[in-house]
């Protein structure tokens, strides 16, 4: 029903917020990390995405600060068992950015942080949204792996879901390929990937 609200921020606190829309307050639910980033924005106008949940107990509206993290949530709501509530969660401890990376890494341990998600659950997110998240990237013609290889082996290569994880942290094709070229090839945990390109990428 509402795509997002544009109006001044008359409230906040850790988990919610109140926007003013020509007199109209609207009561929020949102993640710590949306309030933390709307903290110097109190008697401003501002814009969050939002989604709207309607229960048999209510209706509750839920604003995001970007439509990435309202996506991530979406998509975070459509694995079975886990509801607003646990995506908000989720998402008030890993920016979507993150989360794709964790995913992307099947770091469990990252997403299990998050308070109310245990570690089946959060193994449950990876393997119902690893492909989804993977399909969005094009898969890169590494140097790394052989032209004998297809496209669907490729996907599946740690070090092109390291690729993947570092395409969707903002970095281009370039740097990414530059990146891989340095790190050790016979690394076979994606996440380690990740880490030891990131750590190359700081400097």
């Amino acid at each position: 029903m509402f795509y997002y609200l544009n109006g001044n921020l008359t409230y906040r606190d850790i988990n919610s917020c109140v926007i003013d829309c020509n007199g109209v307050g609207y009561k929020l639910t949102i993640s710590s990390i949306t309030s933390d980033l709307l903290s110097s924005k109190e008697g401003e106008k501002v814009k969050l995405y939002t989604y709207m949940a309607v229960r048999e107990d209510g209706i509750e509206l839920f604003g995001f600060i970007s439509n990435e993290e309202r996506s991530c949530f979406n998509r975070l709501i459509s694995v079975s068992g886990v509801g607003p509530k646990a995506a908000i969660s989720i998402l008030s401890t890993l920016t979507p950015q993150k989360f794709s990376v964790a995913v992307c890494s099947e770091d469990t341990k990252a997403i299990s942080k998050a308070q109310g998600i245990g570690a089946k659950t959060a193994a449950r997110i990876i393997l119902e949204l690893k492909d989804k998240i993977s399909s969005d990237i094009p898969v890169l013609d590494l140097p790394h792996l052989s032209s004998s290889q297809t496209k669907k082996s490729q996907s599946s290569s740690a070090m092109t879901e390291a690729a993947e994880a570092l395409m969707v942290l903002g970095y281009d094709k370039s740097q990414v390929l530059n990146v891989l070229s340095r790190v050790d090839a016979n690394q076979k945990d994606s996440g380690e990937i990740i880490k030891a390109a990131l750590k190359l990428l700081a400097f």
